[in-house]
């Protein structure tokens, strides 16, 4: 069978259910301990073969969407024109990863339809890149196996390999060791629902990584004990919510007060285990069965503004 000529690749957003930062690395890196996982919304990047620039003969971008080559095989268009879409967007680095690494020389025009937000913690330019690398693979016909496919997402990105898993993951080292959760402690995630909520405001990972380093060595947590609590709740039969853990969280809640204020309101009206994803500054609630989904959205929105980010979700 010939490989396709399209293909379309679902790129889940993710969360970290828990994160500890354990340290700084002598390459500038941190080292982490968290467990992640994908929801099932998310963005969808769309794989052509065949040259669609503009002016090649291919379709136009509408107005108000980004478009950008990469070394003249690779395009790439968001309907989001926020998204940068030069050579600095995730998909455009790993195809050109890709193609090193395969010897793969036919043009390939992406087309990003972008529903995770930007600088939310959420993952979603490393699950974009991770998504390009899927659909490479399938036009190209290389059959690259998980091991290579998961080394060239590391090369790209540290929380790329995760999304080639589809399912809860334990990250270690800067986030490129990965590992499956236990079947056992997957399904008290798996399935859960919650809102997943992004004030207009965004973080940026770097700035957030430099203040943690700033306030070491009590910023972090020790490995050992990071270690100590993951086991504990996994070997345990404790909720979802015993879980939540992110020592992100008082770096960036010193600087921006709204993520703290309405994560407490939250818990203290609802009874909710809540917390930030990553470096935030998106942050998720979960949701227990006949939880007032309404009238949780409605008090999000009367701190955060009516047009602030809400989407109801649930762990994969």
């Amino acid at each position: 069978m010939n490989p396709p000529r399209t293909v379309t690749i679902f790129s889940p957003a993710k969360i970290n259910v828990f994160i500890a930062i354990t340290g700084r690395r002598g390459d500038g890196y941190h080292d982490l301990v968290s467990v992640a996982a994908p929801l099932d919304f998310g963005d969808r990047l769309i794989a052509e073969i065949g040259d669609q620039r503009p002016g090649a003969g291919g379709r136009r971008p509408e107005s108000g969407v980004g478009t950008a080559e990469a070394a003249g095989q690779f395009s790439l268009e968001c309907d989001d024109p926020e998204v940068p879409v030069d050579g600095s967007n995730l998909v455009l680095k790993a195809a050109a990863a890709f193609a090193l690494a395969t010897g793969w020389k036919e043009p390939v025009a992406f087309r990003l339809e972008k529903r995770i937000p930007v600088g939310a913690g959420l993952g979603g330019g490393s699950s974009d890149a991770t998504s390009a690398l899927l659909a490479l693979n399938q036009l190209s016909g290389a059959n690259l196996g998980r091991a290579d496919l998961a080394a060239l997402a590391a090369g790209v990105g540290s929380d790329c390999p995760l999304f080639l898993e589809g399912r809860p993951v334990i990250m270690r080292g800067r986030g490129e060791r990965i590992e499956l959760l236990p079947e056992s402690a997957a399904r008290r995630l798996r399935s859960r629902n919650l809102l997943v909520f992004k004030p207009s405001l965004s973080v940026s990972t770097a700035w957030a990584y430099e203040r943690m380093a700033a306030g070491a060595p009590q910023s972090y947590l020790a490995a050992p004990e990071a270690e100590r609590r993951l086991a504990a709740w996994i070997e345990g039969n404790a909720d979802a919510g015993e879980l939540l853990f992110n020592n992100l969280e008082p770096v960036v809640f010193r600087k921006f007060l709204a993520l703290p204020a309405l994560l407490g309101d939250l818990r203290r009206r609802f009874g909710l285990a809540a917390g930030m994803s990553g470096s935030g500054s998106a942050c998720f609630a979960l949701l227990a069965s006949g939880a007032p989904t309404a009238e949780i959205v409605a008090t999000i929105r009367e701190a955060w503004g009516p047009v602030c980010f809400v989407q109801l979700a649930a762990i994969a």
